[in-house]
């Protein structure tokens, strides 16, 4: 490999072949029926928010930073009915994820290994991690902020942290699953899948991206507009190091502090938050 080559282009999990008719046939209803179950259901249900939300703002005459939205909302009024409901939130819905990698499973290929889920680089992609989360975490939320300031952001109304001991440990596993379920589903299937059926990098990248934005448009438009340039930097990522574990940890620790940190912020400085 020469030196300006990135790393990407003999990485197993990006050099797959071009599909024929039939199989194009085939992984076009497979990619429309993994979306019909995973990220694309939830992109459709939060723009139906985001519209309701303009609508109920018009009609109170507000802004979209008058409305709320809850992150990881309770599910029953009694702690360890809610615990019970959320762990089997998770469990359902990291059993689509291994659906998905089980779909990317090859005879004589550990999906796993191909996609770079795996501890064999665990020093290196945890560096990667911190430096993501770092890059894409910080704007983020000079971005809420922001947009809160504007008016385009809904207020994000965050789980409180004293209901039960195992409140955190339960935001936590939230957050592994959702870094678990949007970057293997965004990055590592829609990336195998879309080069088979011919599709440029470029064209996979912002594709996907603005499946993001649309994922997270229930939080309003500074949500849509950060989670489409996480998009773009998440997919350029993978597409260079074809590896999925940095962005999962990355994921995983903006969401640890999105659901655990920002409760603990709100509290401390509420007015920051416009509260």
């Amino acid at each position: 490999m020469s030196p300006g080559k990135p790393r990407s282009v003999v990485s197993e999990a990006l050099t797959v072949p071009a599909a024929d008719e039939r199989d194009r046939r085939r992984f076009g209803w497979e990619i429309g029926i993994v979306l019909a179950i995973t990220v694309g259901q939830g992109a459709v249900y939060s723009l139906l928010s985001f519209v309701r939300s303009l609508v109920r703002a018009a009609q109170e005459n507000q802004s979209l930073a008058d409305q709320s939205t809850a992150l990881n909302p309770t599910r029953d009024a009694e702690a360890i009915w809610n615990a019970v409901y959320q762990l089997l939130s998770v469990f359902f819905a990291l059993s689509l994820v291994a659906l998905v990698i089980y779909l990317l499973w090859e005879p004589g290929k550990n999906a796993f290994h191909r996609i770079g889920l795996d501890f064999s680089r665990f020093g290196g992609d945890v560096g990667r991690a911190a430096l993501l989360a770092a890059v894409i975490g910080i704007p983020g939320l000079a971005l809420y902020l922001i947009g809160r300031a504007l008016g385009i952001t809904l207020q994000v109304s965050a789980s409180p942290l004293d209901a039960a001991w195992w409140t955190v440990p339960l935001l936590i596993l939230a957050a592994l699953r959702a870094g678990l379920t949007e970057e293997i589903i965004f990055n590592a299937y829609l990336f195998d899948r879309l080069r088979r059926l011919g599709w440029g990098w470029w064209t996979i990248i912002l594709a996907t991206a603005g499946l993001r934005a649309a994922y997270h448009a229930y939080q309003g438009v500074g949500a849509i507009v950060g989670n489409f340039a996480m998009g773009i930097v998440f997919g350029w990522c993978y597409r260079r190091w074809g590896r999925v574990m940095p962005l999962v940890i990355a994921h995983t620790l903006i969401d640890t502090v999105a659901f655990v940190g920002y409760p603990l912020a709100v509290s401390l400085w509420p007015a920051a938050f416009g509260l």
